[in-house]
């Protein structure tokens, strides 16, 4: 039984930001996206709202009184594209701040022009 994984595309600096993230976030984070990749779902995924029928989904995990948040979208070509990966530190409740938002927004629209053959 042959198992291909869905590649996985990095948009702008999104590789970087999980990387700068604690170890065991990491962990989690890339344990969600080897499970996309596969066509599968982490138990802590779930859609992000604002975004529709998009496919974009959010892994929030929290470590030392710290929340953190990887935001990807399986619903582009035949890949997982990261979009986000930041700590949220926003004070006013569990809502995604809108400066993140507007840049999960500004990612998908790059991250679905590469899926169409547009940019590299």
């Amino acid at each position: 039984m042959t198992n291909s994984l869905k590649p996985l595309y990095w948009v702008s600096s999104s590789k970087k930001d999980l990387m700068s993230l604690p170890e065991l976030v990491r962990d989690v984070f890339g344990y969600a996206l080897h499970l996309s990749q596969d066509g599968k779902k982490h138990v802590q995924a779930k859609p992000l709202k604002g975004f529709g029928g998009a496919g974009v989904l959010e892994v929030v995990e929290d470590h030392l009184g710290n929340t953190y948040r990887a935001v990807y979208t399986v619903k582009l070509a035949d890949g997982v594209y990261v979009l986000h990966c930041f700590q949220k530190k926003s004070t006013s409740g569990i809502a995604t701040p809108k400066p993140d938002m507007d840049l999960i927004h500004e990612r998908l629209k790059v991250a679905q022009e590469h899926a169409k053959g547009k940019t590299k």
